[in-house]
């Protein structure tokens, strides 16, 4: 389990903070829940990203609830506020961008399932973030929208899910690309949505979480370089 702890965020919300040892400014990720909220896997996460080097930070949407099934996660989505999980996710921004063990030209976003989605919307709402790995998360189709997006983009999604078509999935990486963006859009043809989670019984997929977990590591190493990014 993560060493990290819990930190305030402007505006009432609150973190989950793993910060790695040494000194000196480290790049960052924020760390965006999946619907069921900040539970042990999302901390698992934090703490991974931290052994790596990076100052990591989940952001604690539901504001301390998490569900146990997936009535309850269904509920706690539904009834998130979405500018108040924006504000939440900018507040974990400023809160790494001005700590002094963070250079704030090198701090990412990931998210999986409805964080994916969130991760985006960041990417959208902050024009400062570096790196965006968006994993099977609600897609952008805005022209506008697509236009504000300034981060790298690494996405990751499932062929076989349901909510999200893999036709609808390259179309926004070939938006992307199409505007100038870097963007790197893989879909895993026989995956299911959630594949990445060893938590979900019904979906995970080994050989495709290895490989998306290859893929957001190369994206971080390359993106948040201190001599490398967009």
């Amino acid at each position: 389990m993560s060493a990290g702890s819990t930190v305030p965020l402007a505006g009432g919300g609150s973190g989950w903070l793993d910060v790695p040892p040494g000194s000196g400014k480290r790049p960052a990720v924020i760390v965006i829940q999946e619907w069921w909220g900040l539970n042990d896997w999302i901390k698992e996460n934090v703490a991974r990203f931290a052994s790596q080097g990076y100052v990591a930070l989940a952001v604690d949407l539901y504001r301390g609830k998490v569900a146990n099934d997936p009535g309850e996660a269904h509920e706690l989505m539904r009834g998130l506020p979405e500018d108040r999980a924006l504000g939440d996710m900018q507040a974990g921004f400023d809160l790494l961008a001005a700590r002094p063990d963070v250079d704030a030209s090198r701090i990412g976003v990931v998210g999986w399932c409805m964080g994916g989605g969130y991760a985006l919307a960041l990417a959208v709402a902050q024009p400062r973030l570096r790196a965006a790995a968006v994993n099977y998360g609600k897609l952008v189709t805005s022209p506008d929208k697509l236009q504000a997006i300034h981060a790298a983009v690494l996405g990751n999604f499932a062929g076989q899910d349901r909510g999200i078509a893999p036709e609808d999935v390259r179309a926004f990486g070939d938006r992307l690309r199409s505007d100038g963006k870097q963007a790197d859009v893989k879909v895993y043809e026989g995956a299911k949505h959630a594949f990445m989670n060893p938590g979900n019984k019904d979906g995970y997929d080994g050989a495709a979480a290895k490989d998306a977990w290859a893929r957001i590591d190369s994206f971080f190493a390359k993106t948040l370089a201190a001599d490398g990014g967009p």
